[in-house]
């Protein structure tokens, strides 16, 4: 016989997020979901918005795959010198050691999911940053009230 444990989930909703810049000339935020420490598990969901124009610096992770979803807006994602356009609806899965960047190429912000398993540090690099507001454009994005769906 075996037994099984229910496990009580942990809920968090857009005003329980905390969204920071890494640095002082980013222009992307990243609002953490769910790191390590909230989901007792070696990985960081946040959700990533770029201003117009913005775009990540290329970087790469050794042991982290990381995964977006694309929620609004339009952008490009380049890992290993290949380069696609993305927008809304669209995932994008990057290997642990791909070099990548992503780009808001659209009129308005570019909202994406952004998972990367195991942590490999990120949630504590991006909490080491510079906290920052979500304004209400943020929050209707993060609530699904923007009128937009995707798909």
């Amino acid at each position: 016989m075996t037994t099984e444990t229910c496990v009580i989930p942990v809920i968090r909703t857009p005003k329980d997020y905390q969204a920071f810049r890494i640095s002082p000339q980013d222009t992307n935020r990243l609002a953490i979901v769910f790191d390590p420490i909230s989901a007792n598990m070696s990985l960081t969901y946040c959700v990533e918005i770029f201003d117009v124009g913005g775009k990540t610096p290329p970087n790469r992770h050794q042991l982290a795959v990381e995964m977006f979803f694309v929620l609004k807006g339009q952008g490009r994602a380049t890992c290993d010198g290949k380069t696609v356009d993305i927008s809304a609806g669209d995932s994008i899965l990057v290997p642990a050691t791909g070099t990548h960047e992503i780009e808001n190429t659209g009129p308005g912000r570019l909202y994406a999911l952004c998972i990367m398993v195991p942590n490999e540090d990120f949630a504590e690099l991006i909490r080491s940053g510079i906290p920052a507001e979500l304004d209400e454009e943020d929050l209707a994005v993060l609530r699904r009230s923007d009128g937009l769906r995707v798909g």
